[in-house]
């Protein structure tokens, strides 16, 4: 499913315009983005939750070249999945 398909199973839903679907689409989005880029937790009850881990920097390689790399360490996001599919 992508956000297109989510917009248009959310209106149909709640009865409500793709419009006004869309408009709470983003919302959620846009509040679950600020709040893991503060480094907060989000956790949605029976679905999951979503936290910020620090993946530390490690040695790789280019496949093309050969050659021999570092990845520096970044910030991702962990979802740990909810009780709720396993029902």
């Amino acid at each position: 499913m992508n956000k297109r398909e989510l917009i248009e199973k959310v209106a149909e839903k709640n009865g409500t315009s793709k419009v006004e679907a869309a408009k709470a689409v983003n919302a959620v989005i846009r509040t679950m983005a600020e709040t893991l880029k503060k480094g907060e937790k989000i956790s949605l009850l029976k679905l999951g939750s979503f936290t910020i881990r620090e993946r530390k920097e490690r040695n790789g390689y280019n496949p093309n070249s050969k050659e021999n790399m570092v990845i520096p360490a970044k910030k991702v996001v962990k979802f740990s999945i909810g009780k709720y599919f396993f029902d």
